[in-house]
């Protein structure tokens, strides 16, 4: 690893952070590209290995100022994450299968999805969401959470942005909670897809800690600058939008030929 890569990595880490300081999600899922484009890594695989481990990473530091204000709600939260997390194992040994440009390609449609959700309008929190202890649905809860767990595995993302609605459905809880809450499955999720690619030795971990060292700085940053631009939050969250769906169609020409198209 050069030191211009060292560079590149804590550079690109600051960048997701910074945008998940400010806008509260979606940073992460640039976390691929960023690797693979920016910092000039060549092994897809290694690149989501390496981004499942700094998600993780990322995620439980954020826990615990939420944990602290008590936005967790632990009982959901433990349930699920066990049977996400096995699903995410079994996600990731899934992805480590697909050859490389298929699995970009594949990515490049998720970011696409997420890139319209960020500009969709948000509902309305139930004021009847405080009483969670007795109206969470297990079955729903469980299933959502396998389903998020292998796509979290397969793409090796955090999969909060899936993980906070079937919190919301399934466990009755208001947003903050649910993104509070999220941030035990997300690490857990992408600490069980990082487990399996270190045994296939697909972990830069240099790259990894130069990349989490960036993105303290960036979150701390983009965290206090959240409060005065709060008022252009929605223009902000248009404009990410705009870019995550630039780099995805970039992405999406690029590795077209993994589909023979």
């Amino acid at each position: 690893m050069t030191t211009i890569q060292v560079f590149l990595s804590i550079f690109s880490g600051t960048i997701v952070g910074f945008v998940l300081g400010l806008l509260g999600g979606g940073g992460s899922i640039l976390a691929v590209p960023l690797l693979l484009y920016v910092v000039g890594m060549k092994d897809p695989h290694v690149v989501i290995g390496t981004t499942a481990l700094a998600v993780a990473i990322n995620a439980y530091v954020n826990l615990i100022p939420h944990s602290r204000a008590g936005n967790v709600q632990w009982k959901a939260a433990i349930v699920f994450a066990i049977p996400g997390a096995l699903s995410a194992y079994t996600g990731s040994m899934i992805g480590k299968l697909v050859p490389g440009k298929q699995l970009l390609f594949l990515f490049a449609i998720l970011m696409i999805v997420m890139a319209v959700k960020m500009v969709l309008p948000k509902k309305e929190e139930s004021s009847q969401a405080d009483n969670v202890k007795n109206q969470i649905k297990m079955p729903q809860l469980i299933t959502t959470a396998i389903l998020v767990g292998l796509l979290s595995g397969f793409f090796g993302i955090g999969g909060g942005f899936l993980i906070v609605p079937g919190l919301i459905f399934a466990a009755r809880m208001p947003m903050i909670a649910a993104i509070g809450t999220s941030l035990v499955s997300v690490g857990t999720f992408g600490l069980a897809t990082a487990v399996n690619y270190s045994f296939s030795g697909l972990i830069n971990w240099w790259v990894m800690l130069a990349f989490v060292g960036g993105g303290v700085g960036g979150g701390l940053v983009g965290a206090r600058l959240a409060a005065r631009l709060s008022k252009q939050r929605r223009t902000l969250h248009y404009i990410f939008s705009g870019v995550v769906m630039f780099v995805a169609i970039y992405m999406l020409i690029i590795n077209a030929e993994a589909l023979d198209l």
